[in-house]
């Protein structure tokens, strides 16, 4: 499974390979969590499994899924890929500029 780890802030995003500023998207939404479905399915380790993508591809991601169905259809890296939709979204999101006067405020 590929997955990275929670601190990295800045570096290519793996849906649209764009070099910006990342955010944390949790495989498993933190909303479900909670549920004893998930409780009883998932360590909370693997629930709290996710991956650094970039603000535009993490809204992309939340605004063609509910919480439950990426919770039970999206919950590994690869499953998120293979969506056409989202392989959509994700190509658009490349051709997107950076704002790199941004990153550098924001890294440094």
């Amino acid at each position: 499974m590929f997955t990275m780890p929670r601190r990295m802030k800045y570096g290519n995003c793996p849906c649209c390979r764009r070099e910006t500023l990342l955010t944390f998207h949790h495989l498993i939404p933190q909303k479900m969590h909670r549920r004893p479905h998930f409780q009883k399915r998932y360590s909370k380790e693997e629930l709290n499994r996710g991956i650094c993508v970039c603000r535009l591809c993490h809204n992309g991601i939340h605004d063609r899924f509910d919480e439950m169905t990426l919770a039970k259809n999206f919950s590994t890296y690869e499953l998120l890929m293979a969506d056409d939709s989202l392989q959509k979204h994700f190509a658009w999101v490349a051709k997107q500029k950076t704002k790199t006067g941004q990153l550098s405020k924001e890294v440094g």
